[in-house]
């Protein structure tokens, strides 16, 4: 079904939750706001919502190296409390996302870090596919904000598919793994930073099986 702007913006209000996590709330139950909000809670999202205000400050930087030392990544994650900074689960979660990073590369954390340089730039290849395609003059925008959204997930860690998930977990999401852990441990969470090292980056051109390596790797970890 679709979903009215004015349903997604009600459902924001009573749960804080994120734009797209109430329009697919609210899909999944039929435009229900009462089944929705509990759809939220079911998945940990509504109370994780509330909890995003909250200061972080606390948390751990982790190191990931990946077999060989061919890729190495540093990872800032914040908490609210020392206790949960050494809590197991805490690190575990951590660590699940540097090993993330090593096998699918993102370059931000959010999309609200892409540069607005380098979005002028895709909505531009993104137009000019479409011209060339003969995709009609109106549809332009819809076929664009698509086509960013694909490139959202291939370069924003929070937007990438998490690589360890099982068959009961196909496409949640590293965003939907931080809610997650929030609503588990009870403290607000937030990936702040990153930086990856790719031994010979720049200099040699990476094996086509690289990356598959690497992931398969990681799912095995």
């Amino acid at each position: 079904m679709t979903v009215s702007a004015s349903l997604v913006k009600e459902l924001r209000t009573k749960t804080g939750a994120g734009f797209m996590d109430c329009k697919k709330a609210l899909t999944e139950t039929n435009g229900d706001i009462e089944k929705a909000i509990s759809y939220l809670r079911e998945k940990g999202i509504a109370s994780a919502a509330k909890k995003a205000d909250r200061v972080a400050a606390e948390g751990i930087v982790e190191s990931y190296i990946h077999a060989g030392g061919r890729i190495g990544v540093l990872l800032e994650v914040n908490c609210e409390t020392d206790f949960v900074a050494k809590n197991d689960n805490f690190r575990a979660f951590v660590k699940d996302v540097a090993m993330q990073i090593a096998a699918l590369a993102p370059q931000y954390v959010r999309r609200e870090d892409v540069p607005e340089d380098i979005l002028a730039k895709e909505k531009e290849v993104y137009r000019q596919q479409a011209l060339e395609e003969g995709k009609p003059e109106k549809f332009l925008d819809n076929i664009i904000n698509g086509r960013l959204d694909k490139f959202y997930k291939q370069v924003c860690l929070l937007e990438q598919e998490f690589v360890k998930n099982d068959p009961d977990h196909k496409g949640r999401t590293i965003d939907q793994l931080v809610k997650e852990q929030i609503d588990l441990i009870g403290e607000n969470i937030t990936i702040r930073r990153f930086v990856r090292y790719e031994l010979g980056e720049g200099i040699e051109k990476r094996q086509d099986n690289f990356v598959e390596e690497v992931m398969s790797q990681v799912k095995k970890a």
